[in-house]
């Protein structure tokens, strides 16, 4: 069991929703390899500027949340230090657990998820991944979000001892047990309290939209069983059922906007646009190969935003923001 006693958040209906964005911010690395630990440079980060901008001019404070090779190498910190400096940013902890030291663990794609790891373990390489950050920026890291979005059966034990306060690891509704990681189709957009020290999760933004309804998953389910036969691609083109994130990687805005409207509509009120940081640099990821891929990445960033904040009325907070202001509702 990986959450104990959850809590759901009770917001007014009414409620402006509310748009935050969490960046995965991490070294450049090959994603179509096997894990390699000699893969920690940073590149990417000497160009995070192009979305930092962006967030200024919509009042946006990103949380940044930092992996070690980030978090050690001044090329990967540098600019992250004078927004953060600057009020502009939010920092948080990262762990890529095949980067981070203490190096005990065999290297394998299971153990890329971090909940995977011993207990023991897990907990040594975020201490020190929050030591670092912690050094580096002169604050201590309070959100988390794990590597590949693996939360474990320990991760929540861990973040309680580690003083941890906001986790943002939920991915809804995919399941990565294919490789080991954890299954999140149970799971919704939806906040929630959890563990004995109340601990905040907010989850990415995603869902299975279309006019499935209550059958949404068990045909999506069925579709990637016969994925071969382009089975989700077809279901996508009928309307059924499509899988979306509220991502500029591989999203583009019509996606955005139907997957907004369809949880609105189901009384969710809190957004978590969220991306990776290599993809600021052509060439780092599959979602960014070119200049022009740069160009409609960045758009997309523009028009949702236009579109949340002046259509929808939509307002600009950050996990931190969002914590204090829930506590002072209870």
């Amino acid at each position: 069991m990986m959450f104990s006693q959850r809590k759901p958040i009770a917001l007014p209906a009414d409620a402006p929703p509310q748009l935050l964005v969490v960046v995965d911010t991490e070294e450049d690395f090959d994603w179509h390899a096997p894990p390699d630990r000699a893969n920690n440079g940073v590149a990417s980060m000497l160009h995070i500027d192009r979305v930092q901008t962006i967030c200024n001019d919509y009042g946006l404070a990103p949380c940044y949340v930092v992996d070690y090779p980030v978090a050690s190498q001044p090329d990967g910190y540098r600019l992250l230090k004078q927004y953060f400096s600057a009020g502009q940013c939010e920092i948080g902890a990262h762990l890529h657990p095949w980067v981070n030291p203490p190096f005990d663990e065999p290297v394998t794609v299971a153990n890329t998820y971090p909940g995977n790891l011993p207990m023991a373990l897990e907990r040594e390489k975020l201490r020190i991944l929050r030591d670092q950050i912690a050094e580096v920026f002169g604050a201590v890291p309070t959100t988390y979000k794990a590597g590949r979005y693996g939360f474990g059966p320990h991760t929540e034990e861990t973040l309680a001892a580690l003083g941890f306060e906001i986790d943002v690891s939920v991915c809804p509704p995919f399941d990565h047990r294919g490789d080991g990681g954890p299954d999140y189709r149970a799971f919704s957009a939806d906040p929630f309290w959890f563990g004995a020290s109340r601990c905040l999760e907010i989850p990415l933004t995603g869902a299975l939209v279309g006019r499935a309804g209550q059958y949404a998953r068990p045909l999506y389910d069925a579709a990637q069983r016969a994925k071969r036969f382009k089975a989700p691609g077809i279901l996508a083109r009928l309307g059924l059922v499509d899988r979306l994130v509220l991502s500029p990687e591989g999203f583009a805005f019509n996606d955005h906007k139907r997957l907004t409207e369809f949880l609105l509509k189901q009384g969710v009120r809190t957004f978590t646009w969220s991306f990776h940081s290599p993809s600021v640099l052509p060439g780092c990821t599959p979602y960014v190969r070119n200049e022009r891929d740069l160009q409609q990445f960045l758009e997309r960033f523009k028009r949702f935003f236009d579109y949340f904040f002046n259509e929808l009325g939509g307002q600009a907070t950050t996990p931190t923001r969002l914590k204090a202001q829930w506590e002072s509702l209870q």
